[in-house]
């Protein structure tokens, strides 16, 4: 599939097949985030990969208790290192979103989670009180067949020279 084709289907996954993510694909997804741009290449950043069914059902629970997040194989949370540059926040966002893409690459789903207590995330994962957990993405094996989201057309979002209501 080309680049194109995997951002056009692309989608938030809620539900995900009980089978793991096989290695090679997950080594592929973190080499692509392991290659994506960050501001004055300072990848300020850390990405913790879970795969202990405990620690998921536990990130599930602080994520407002949404439980299909346990249901996929992984949850990655991405840790801000300088967490009042805004800088660092854009480089993390550029490399989750290089992972949901490589992900869908790979035939398998993401969805970005921001809906999470901060200090339970922390406790859970060991992290120091001076960095911040920007995003919980999990990412397993789509267990349904759910097509692309609509969205508005180009010419709605697009402006050319100047802004345009």
């Amino acid at each position: 599939m080309d680049i194109y084709e995997t951002i056009k289907t692309r989608r938030s996954v809620r539900v995900y097949k009980s089978k793991p993510v096989p290695e090679d694909k997950l080594e592929r997804i973190l080499e692509a985030v392991r290659l994506a741009p960050s501001a004055h290449n300072s990848q300020p950043y850390k990405l913790i990969v879970v795969r202990d069914e405990e620690k998921k059902q536990h990130l599930a629970s602080a994520a407002q208790n949404q439980a299909f997040i346990a249901e996929a194989s992984i949850i990655i949370a991405g840790v801000l290192l300088e967490p009042k540059e805004e800088m660092a926040l854009i480089s993390l966002a550029i490399i989750i979103d290089h992972l949901t893409l490589a992900a869908a690459a790979e035939g398998l789903g993401t969805c970005w989670i921001g809906a999470f207590s901060q200090e339970e995330v922390k406790k859970i994962l060991n992290i120091p009180e001076e960095y911040k957990v920007a995003i919980l993405m999990p990412l397993g094996i789509p267990a349904d067949s759910a097509g692309a989201k609509e969205r508005k057309a180009l010419e709605d979002l697009i402006c050319d020279e100047s802004f345009k209501e």
